[in-house]
């Protein structure tokens, strides 16, 4: 993977989490002001394709969607998977030499 190819990644990771984020936030204006909501399948969606981080962050700052169940349990269902997904894909590399020396 080229230097290119990691800024490309960095920048989509940080537009889908700045996306999330402000998702979020107008979900919270929306709940302040009465108006039309985001569902909440909809909010997961986003955290679930990239923007877990932007969601956590949005949670927790903004104070929004803290208490309601089962919408916390499934968020931090997805960090974790992201963040397992992101160990695989670092340490991958590493293990794959002595993965194949047992074959």
């Amino acid at each position: 993977m080229t230097m290119t190819d990691i800024i490309k990644w960095d920048i989509l990771f940080l537009v889908l989490n700045l996306s999330a984020f402000s998702i979020y936030f107008m979900d919270k204006q929306a709940a302040r002001h009465g108006r039309r909501r985001i569902s909440e399948r909809t909010l997961l969606i986003l955290a679930l394709i990239g923007g877990s981080l932007g969601a956590l962050a949005a949670q927790q700052l903004l104070r929004h969607k803290t208490r309601k169940e089962p919408f916390r349990s499934i968020l931090a269902a997805i960090l974790i998977l992201h963040g397992t997904l992101i160990a695989v894909l670092v340490f991958l590399p590493l293990w794959s030499p002595l993965l194949l020396q047992d074959f």
